[in-house]
């Protein structure tokens, strides 16, 4: 009787997985490189790359494969959680390979199709190549490129994905780079309230339509809509930190860039706290408390900083809360729940 039980239960949860795995991929379809039509057109030139299923299969595979590492025990998707909208959630600065410390706060993989430069400090300018610092940092995954391309090769699997890909199984750094770009290109974040009233698919509250003008009178010179950064590198008046990071300048050597950092999009911030470059910042009012009275005052401090003699970003206690409230509006569920995404 019990082999019978058993048998019947088997039975049931294979067939229990069958539709699971049949709802799941009607879910997950693959529908190539799409966006909103109130997003300007990509910065990558996506003709030369263009995403197919197979390559961002390769991709995905290649994002969550802890083997680009030196000890096969970090991925991409280690320190870019989905659920944390690709950010290393609860870390201030990511860990690396032996739990190595970074000095910089795990920035988001999303929407990089319109991102000119990447990194904090812009010191990488293709999507392409930007995987190459990850891997190859001590702190981060600290491996040559040589022997992700070897390990590679000697796994049953990516021959095969390879040559599905492109057409061949030669398995070789700039086909791997385009694979994962392939996959990054998807991470595309359209879909929060605000690009649902974007699309007049919805209507904001009347807390959050107030908050919308706030934010358009006080953050949308850097934070420019809808993907809410303007891509530039700004001195935000953070105190620098016992070990200072000087950003951009870094990059550049210019002066003017001293103490300077990305801006970042304020998109999906209900996932991917602490904020700012190292960060410092746990919560959202944080971060508007530094607006409003911990900016330091410095030759290059941002000219958006400084106004009317005012120094920062003065807001009453009910335009922050409006604020706070049209912020709430430009988190996207679907994207960090997206199994097309998901580690497979």
């Amino acid at each position: 009787m019990s082999k019978r039980i058993t048998l019947v239960s088997g039975i049931m949860i294979l067939f229990m997985l069958a539709c699971n795995k049949e709802v799941i991929d009607k879910i997950a379809s693959f529908t190539g490189f799409q966006y909103s039509p109130h997003f300007p057109e990509p910065v990558y030139t996506v003709s030369r790359n263009t995403p197919t299923q197979a390559g961002f299969e390769l991709g995905r595979k290649l994002f969550y494969d802890a083997r680009l590492s030196r000890n096969n025990t970090i991925s991409c998707g280690t320190c870019h959680i989905q659920s944390a909208a690709f950010t290393h959630h609860g870390h201030d600065v990511s860990h690396g390979i032996e739990d190595r410390l970074g000095t910089r706060n795990s920035q988001p993989i999303m929407n990089l199709a319109w991102n000119k430069h990447f990194f904090w400090d812009g010191g990488v300018f293709d999507l392409d190549l930007q995987p190459i610092a990850p891997i190859t940092n001590h702190l981060e995954m600290d491996e040559t490129v040589d022997r992700v391309l070897d390990k590679l090769r000697q796994d049953k699997q990516y021959p095969f994905l390879f040559e599905k890909t492109f057409g061949s199984g030669e398995i070789t750094a700039v086909r791997m780079l385009k694979a994962l770009s392939q996959f990054m290109l998807l991470c595309i974040s359209d879909q929060s309230k605000y690009d649902s009233v974007m699309r007049k698919e919805a209507d904001f509250t009347a807390i959050e339509a107030a908050g919308y003008e706030v934010f358009k009178t006080h953050c949308a010179n850097c934070h420019r809509e809808p993907l809410f950064s303007d891509h530039s590198f700004r001195n935000n008046g953070l105190p620098p930190t016992l070990v200072p990071d000087e950003g951009r300048f870094l990059i550049t050597l210019n002066a003017a860039d001293r103490f300077s950092f990305r801006v970042p999009s304020l998109r999906n911030l209900a996932y991917t706290a602490p904020y700012m470059h190292d960060g410092r910042f746990y919560s959202l009012d944080a971060v508007l408390d530094h607006y409003q009275r911990g900016i330091q005052i410095t030759p290059n401090l941002d000219s958006n900083l400084q106004k009317n003699g005012l120094t920062g970003i003065q807001l009453s206690t009910e335009d922050r809360s409006r604020l706070l409230a049209f912020l709430q509006t430009l988190n996207d569920k679907k994207f960090i729940t997206n199994p097309l995404l998901a580690e497979q």
